[in-house]
């Protein structure tokens, strides 16, 4: 049994697609099926029900990914003791944009002896992390509390909206969301990112219309490509858009209320280590921070 066969099935376990845990893990998809199937082999039982429709955690699974997880922990916990650097393993999501830059960069000037690594990762897979210890902290939007977890929120993150520079509200300052009703929405599946679909939904629904589906939205660069291409339109974090290079489309700030996210900072419930008191210190110099939780 190895660490990597177990690192696999827990992608898989969260993804619950084997296409989607090859892309999280940067591998080739048959590389992950065939090393969850000698993991399978080994333990002398079937990890996942496989049909062509879906893929669940058989109840041996379900017994086995807490386990693991535990494993995995340890595993990390035992490479973290022997770095001679400390070491702040930080969980990171998409369209922190200046954000992100501004925060190492103060952090960098408070813990210069402190090494920085990024993973990026869904929320739950982030809220996981850090729970079991994988992670020292993590930025996530609208979190949930949860047991084991302190939220100490960071700032708002608004949102505008992305459509192509050739289109005539293009040439507005600003646009009503109710302009953009006969235009197809390319955004994430809700199963992705719950709390930015429900948002940009809801606020449609607010302003008298029912969005249009486009096309499944994939990574924001795939979607900016189809965006430049045709009459589509998305949303985007504006401190994330100040940081995009995208000559094919403008990015406009929008008329709806509330639309916008908040970002906060997800650590341990126990006492902190003291990078992540310096990193809380580094996220505080900036934007007015939101009243905690």
């Amino acid at each position: 049994m190895e660490l990597r066969q177990l690192s696999y099935f827990v992608t898989v376990a969260e993804e619950l697609h084997f296409g989607r845990a090859a892309e999280r893990l940067h591998i080739v998809q048959s590389a992950v099926s065939q090393q969850v199937r000698r993991l399978e082999r080994e333990l002398g039982c079937d990890l996942f029900d496989r049909s062509p429709r879906h893929v669940r955690l058989t109840a041996a699974g379900e017994r086995l990914l807490p386990e693991v997880r535990e494993v995995l922990a340890a595993a990390e916990r035992a490479r973290a003791s022997v770095r001679e650097r400390p070491t702040l393993r930080l969980g990171t999501s998409n369209g922190l944009g200046e954000h992100l830059d501004r925060v190492l960069g103060v952090f960098a000037g408070l813990a210069p002896g402190v090494a920085v690594e990024l993973t990026q990762a869904p929320a739950r897979e982030r809220l996981a992390q850090v729970a079991d210890g994988r992670l020292d902290a993590a930025f996530v939007r609208s979190p949930e509390p949860a047991p084991g977890l302190r939220i100490v929120p960071l700032w708002e993150d608004p949102l505008v909206v992305a459509l192509p520079a050739g289109h005539p509200l293009a040439g507005h300052q600003e646009i009503a969301l109710s302009d953009l009703a006969a235009l197809p929405l390319c955004i994430t599946d809700r199963r992705s990112n719950p709390a930015l679909v429900d948002l940009v939904v809801g606020a449609c629904h607010a302003a008298g219309f029912e969005p249009v589906p486009g096309p499944a939205g994939g990574s924001l660069q795939n979607s900016l490509a189809a965006i430049g291409l045709g009459s589509l339109w998305t949303v985007v974090y504006a401190a994330h858009a100040r940081a995009l290079h995208a000559p094919r489309v403008a990015f406009r700030p929008v008329r709806a209320p509330g639309l916008s996210l908040p970002t906060a900072l997800v650590v341990g419930a126990e006492r902190a280590p003291a990078a992540v008191e310096l990193l809380l210190r580094a996220c505080s110099a900036g934007p007015t921070p939101l009243q905690p939780h």
